[in-house]
């Protein structure tokens, strides 16, 4: 037991985040995501289940210890609808909403059409698997630097 890490990152998610380096991307998908398939080819095999949890609470938990990347323009990209790129889904708004409060700024995202989310998901560090019903919850997050 630690003080200050949200209850649902676990010995194993902690792990995870405390190993990636600037630049790593983690993916953060959700339940219809093949996400042992994908997460067998990432660096590190990593696969986290995250049972019982939705997107905005994984997203909320991962940010408070997870700084995201300000050298890229877009250190979170989400899965596109098929066939409608521009749509964005209450899911990513979610995403977005909760970034921004994170980081205290406007963060970038953009979209990967979902066979090149899937294959940039293969070269993530490791995958967070939650249990959102929603269509479209996945997203890669990049990390960033720590100054002080």
């Amino acid at each position: 037991m630690l003080k200050g890490i949200p209850s649902l990152i676990g010995p194993d998610l902690l792990w995870v985040l405390a190993s990636m380096g600037h630049g790593d991307d983690l993916a953060l998908v959700d339940r219809n995501f093949p996400a042992a398939t994908v997460a067998a080819s990432t660096i590190s095999g990593r696969l986290i289940r995250l049972a019982g949890v939705d997107t905005n609470a994984a997203a909320q938990a991962l940010f408070v210890l997870f700084p995201l990347d300000t050298f890229v323009d877009d250190p979170v990209r989400r899965m596109e609808v098929v066939g409608e790129p521009d749509t964005l889904l209450e899911v990513h708004e979610d995403v977005q909403k909760i970034a921004d409060a994170a980081e205290n700024r406007v963060v970038g995202m953009a979209s990967l059409e979902r066979h090149a989310f899937y294959a940039a998901s293969r070269q993530a560090y490791a995958v967070v698997q939650t249990t959102e019903t929603r269509p479209y919850g996945n997203f890669l997050l990049k990390k960033g630097v720590i100054f002080d």
